[in-house]
């Protein structure tokens, strides 16, 4: 089965090898019909701390590697 592979902005460099990464997307509100933006926080691994706050970044599926720690930072986007 294929990883999910995410992009957003990094949010939060604070903690110790973590990334809190920002994803943005848009949806279709089902009454309306008018595109609605929606986001969500997810908490990335970041192995090298090499990744910070403001930068564009791509998030992949991995093991859980803590309790809300379950993906990990492929690349930096520019």
């Amino acid at each position: 089965m294929p990883k999910r592979v995410l992009q957003g902005v990094v949010v939060s460099d604070k903690q110790d090898k973590t990334v809190t990464v920002l994803v943005e997307r848009r949806v279709m509100h089902p009454i309306y019909k008018k595109y609605v933006r929606k986001s969500k926080k997810y908490a990335a691994h970041d192995e090298t701390n090499s990744v910070k706050e403001g930068e564009t970044v791509r998030i992949r599926e991995c093991r859980p590697i803590s309790k809300r720690k379950t993906w990990e930072v492929v690349t930096e986007s520019a």
